[in-house]
């Protein structure tokens, strides 16, 4: 039984009458007569907890503080939901009783038979204070609750019932009905987890005084760019449905429902069932994922000590073992008090140390497991001095339980040509020992090496992968500079060292016959050699054009720095991100402006840089004997590789678009094409069809898709709501993107744009003292995030970079299974 008083959120409204009573008498009456008016009496309402049982009742209140007839869009609702009641499995249905009649919150008798409570009103101060602590003791008992549309404006004086709402409706919301586009995000809750991804309609869209997002847990958002918001807009997150544990009970809201048309739409009747069902205990929900309070995130590693790198080298990569140990790398920059060396006649430029070191969750203890010598460490300063090669990636056999085998992707300093200024970048097979954590470096297998430039840098790449077969994919960068071409294509043929060419991306990236700019796929075998899948992009046997002119190792030709790939191994589906280029806004020119990408890649593809960027905006050509003067526009469905220093196939795969690009302008610019398909490339005329993210400073860091284990026993694995999500961020926290994305299978493959996307900011925290800097994350086998931050000093390792863990603690779904109406389904 629950017996409760008035709160002392209502006990603030009714002092207030009080003392407004009390003014009153003030003005009227002698000093000496003057006494406060007494309070209401305290509620002793009797509930049931929880309220309600197996014969499900539902309580429909529709009373209004307008006088006059009853409106139709509340006569539709009351029907629609009493269809809903007498709809679908035998038990799922349930009874619906509607009412005007506020006095039933007062009845304890009463109000304890009902499941769950709709208010379907016109808004207004609908209940008194004695009414509104009846249903917060209903709440408290274990109640449930769905409001629908103007129940957003009922009760406006009451914290506790904008508590219970989540949000409350701006005065100048949209007085129109609107056909608009719901991003439908959360796809197990049962009110959306049938629905649409994109779901059209018509509807009222009320915009919101304060944005309810992370106090509550959305399910569905409506889309600005697709209706007119008004003035006060909410922005690419504008919540449309949500629900939360409130107050012991459920709460669930939804702001559609303003129309009559609304309660004949199959799939919105739908939406109103699946609210309903959790709200009255029939099935459990989880709504609690998106809210942010629910998440930890806690740094794992402290700084280093003085001069050393004992806890974190410069970060750059990290991987989870099966155990739970997390192995991260540092490129090879030193603590920033260490001599770098820049002079190309002295033996040791560039010399760093590639770190390894190991996280032990049982210890909270770290260990260095080894350190690599590398070129990687020359400097700061433009792209002819500094130097992005090093320790660029890790991965775990799959069989790593036995036999221990570690996959580095690096570029020895034994490698480099001073004369030339050439290197040797190599992918190769160390072995671990379990028991120190230390790195038998003497266990070197070279499974794959292949020749870099060095002269000038950026831009080297480094992530690897593996799919559910056994194929390793490697992320290769184009190792070249766009700074002679005005950070457009960088195409530039002409400048060179010795006779390599180090501003023409047309050598690397685009060629053929070269591993640079590439995301290769072989197959490791036990011995240190490898073998080529079916289903790469090239053979390496084409007789196209005279042969001997591809190479087969490549599986995905055309991207510029993909530092970060992941491949989802329940589908076995590539993801990745690549840096743009530095032209800071487009060109009519030159073509498009720096471009940072994220692709689903489906299949072997030319995802097109240098020639084509986003969703196949092409560039300007360019080549001897004069560069500066531009020449005909690329074409991306049948590409050329006309650039001299090309030694592979002159005709290209065509380009496939991609799934997200960003600029500083904003996410995915897009512009009016002319008759030949080219964009006009003026910014006054762009379109920007991702408005959820933006860049500026841009440097892409590729996530995880998250799979949720359903046979774990973690309490700190996030939830299945994140289950098939995608993570996409940015090594900057401002307005670059750090959002978990859901995609359409139907159009992924071909660069469909995704279809939802929520800001992780609250849940991976940004900011000087948080994760400013994010330079790898992803999943351990706890379902946990791991997550490392570079720090705030380039080139080095600082007391901010540092391996953090973010974990969930909001627990799981409800009701409790043995609190379900009708036991568990």
């Amino acid at each position: 039984m629950h017996l409760r008083g008035l709160s002392t959120r209502r006990r603030i409204r009714v002092t207030a009458v009080a003392c407004a009573t009390l003014v009153a008498g003030l003005l009227s009456a002698p000093a000496a007569d003057a006494r406060p008016a007494p309070e209401p009496p305290l509620t002793t309402m009797s509930i049931t907890s929880p309220p309600g049982g197996p014969n499900v009742r539902v309580l429909l209140f529709h009373g209004s503080a307008a006088a006059g007839d009853e409106s139709p869009v509340v006569n539709a609702g009351i029907e629609a939901i009493e269809r809903i009641g007498l709809s679908g499995p035998a038990d799922q249905r349930f009874e619906v009783e509607a009412t005007d009649d506020a006095s039933v919150f007062t009845s304890g008798t009463r109000l304890g038979g009902y499941n769950a409570v709709v208010f379907l009103t016109g808004g207004g101060d609908v209940l008194d204070p004695e009414q509104e602590a009846g249903l917060e003791a209903y709440m408290e008992a274990g109640g449930g609750f769905v409001g629908v549309h103007d129940a957003a404006r009922a009760e406006p004086y009451s914290d506790w019932f904008t508590g219970l709402i989540g949000a409350r409706p701006a005065a100048s919301s949209p007085t129109a009905v609107q056909r608009a586009t719901v991003e439908v995000g959360d796809r197990r809750h049962p009110a959306t987890g049938g629905l649409p991804l994109e779901w059209k309609r018509p509807d009222l869209w009320p915009n919101w005084v304060k944005n309810p997002s992370g106090e509550v847990h959305t399910v569905a958002r409506v889309r600005e760019s697709t209706y007119r918001p008004g003035a006060s807009a909410n922005g690419a997150d504008h919540p449309v449905s949500w629900c939360r544990d409130y107050d012991g009970g459920r709460s669930f809201y939804t702001g559609m429902g303003g129309t009559v048309s609304s309660y004949d739409e199959t799939d919105f009747r739908a939406h109103l069932r699946g609210a309903l069902l959790w709200t009255s205990r029939l099935v459990q929900a989880d709504c609690k994922a998106t809210i942010t309070g629910n998440y930890k995130a806690e740094r794992l590693t402290p700084a280093n000590q003085p001069g050393q790198n004992d806890q974190i080298g410069e970060p750059h990569g990290l991987v989870t073992a099966p155990d739970g140990r997390v192995l991260y790398i540092g490129r090879g920059g030193a603590d920033s008090s260490r001599p770098v060396i820049t002079d190309w006649n002295n033996p040791d430029v560039g010399k760093g140390k590639g770190q390894i070191h190991v996280y032990d969750p049982m210890t909270k203890k770290v260990t260095l497991a080894g350190e690599l010598t590398v070129f990687g460490n020359k400097g700061g300063g433009d792209e002819l001095v500094k130097v992005e090669e090093g320790l660029l990636g890790i991965e775990l056999d799959p069989r790593f339980e036995q036999n221990g085998w570690v996959y580095l992707h690096y570029t020895p300093h034994s490698g480099v040509n001073r004369d030339t200024r050439m290197a040797e970048r190599r992918v190769s097979r160390f072995t671990l020992d379990a028991a120190t954590n230390r790195l038998d470096l003497g266990s070197e297998k070279v499974l794959l090496k292949w020749p870099v430039q060095v002269h000038s840098c950026c831009h080297a790449g480094g992530g690897l992968a593996w799919d559910s077969k056994g194929n390793l994919y490697i992320a290769t960068g184009d190792n070249n500079s766009s700074g002679f071409s005005g950070g457009y294509s960088g195409n530039n043929p002409q400048p060179n060292f010795k006779g390599v060419s180090f501003a023409d991306a047309r050598r690397t990236a685009g060629n053929t016959h070269n591993l640079n700019g590439k995301i290769l796929r072989i197959h490791p075998e036990p011995d240190g050699t490898y073998t080529l899948p079916a289903g790469n992009l090239f053979t390496g046997r084409e007789s196209d054009e005279g042969g001997g002119k591809t190479r087969g190792e490549i599986y995905v030709m055309g991207v510029r720095n993909p530092a970060r790939i992941f491949v989802d191994r329940t589908t076995d589906i590539l993801y990745a991100g690549w840096v743009g280029p530095d032209a800071g806004e487009p060109s009519p020119v030159w073509g498009p402006a720096k471009y940072d990408t994220f692709a689903v890649i489906t299949q072997a593809s030319n995802r097109g840089w240098p020639y084509c960027m986003g969703n196949k905006q092409p560039y300007r050509d360019r080549n001897l004997p004069d560069p500066s003067q531009p020449l005909g526009w690329y074409d991306c469905d049948h590409p050329k590789n006309e650039s001299p220093n090309n030694d592979g196939l002159v005709n290209l795969p065509p380009v496939t678009g991609n799934n997200i690009w960003y600029s500083p302008q904003g996410g995915a610019p897009d512009y009016p094409r002319d008759a030949s398909g080219i964009p006009s490339y003026r910014q006054d005329q762009a379109t920007y069809r991702l408005p959820w993210l933006k860049g500026g400073g841009q440097a892409a860091m590729n996530g995880p898709v998250y799979r949720y284990d359903a046979a774990g026993a973690s309490a700190a694995r996030w939830p299945a709501y994140w289950d098939g999500k995608w993570f996409v961020g940015d090594f900057y926290d401002a307005d670059q993107p750090r959002n978990a994305v859901v995609m359409d299978p139907r159009t992924q493959g071909s660069g469909g744009l995704p279809v939802h996307s929520e800001s992780l900011k609250k849940i991976v925290p940004v900011g000087n003292d948080g994760i400013k800097n994010l330079m790898d994350w992803k999943f351990g086998p706890d379902g946990a995030l791991y997550v490392l931050d570079y720090g705030r000093g380039f080139f080095t390792s600082d007391a901010k970079s540092a391996l953090w863990k973010v974990t969930y603690r909001g627990g799981g779904p409800t009701p409790a299974a043995d609190l379900l109406a009708r036991g568990a389904q």
